[in-house]
């Protein structure tokens, strides 16, 4: 007896997903790359880096690490952020960290428009 597509001890297969993963490198560190671009974007809907941790399941030192190398690569940081108290601090982006975001995405786009049909047949070559 075959398994059905539907047996509930049969995995389901999700469509496969292209996912860029563009970096830039100063030295061995990564200046710029997604996980930067993600808190960003997470610091810009949280308004702090703990909050924007807590929503990428990361951790504050994680959070804070990273930001803090993202600023020391820029030329202008990427944010700016206040000093804690009973309210706390919070964290806004610089308009240098809202470029990057901006920069980053449409570079995502370009990219996966460009390559469609390499992307398409790669994708074409994953098991479902």
């Amino acid at each position: 007896m075959t398994q059905s597509a539907h047996d509930s001890r049969t995995p389901a297969r999700r469509e496969p997903v292209f996912r860029f993963r563009m970096r830039i490198m100063q030295d061995e560190t990564i200046a710029v790359g997604p996980g930067k671009v993600s808190l960003l974007e997470a610091v810009r809907e949280h308004g702090s880096i703990s909050a924007a941790a807590r929503s990428l399941n990361m951790s504050y030192r994680r959070a804070w690490l990273l930001m803090d190398e993202l600023n020391r690569a820029l030329k202008s940081p990427a944010t700016v952020s206040g000093h804690g108290g009973p309210s706390g601090g919070g964290s806004v982006l610089t308009p240098v960290g809202e470029e990057i975001i901006r920069l980053y995405r449409d570079i995502e786009k370009r990219a996966a428009a460009a390559c469609a049909p390499e992307i398409r047949a790669l994708t074409d070559l994953v098991r479902r």
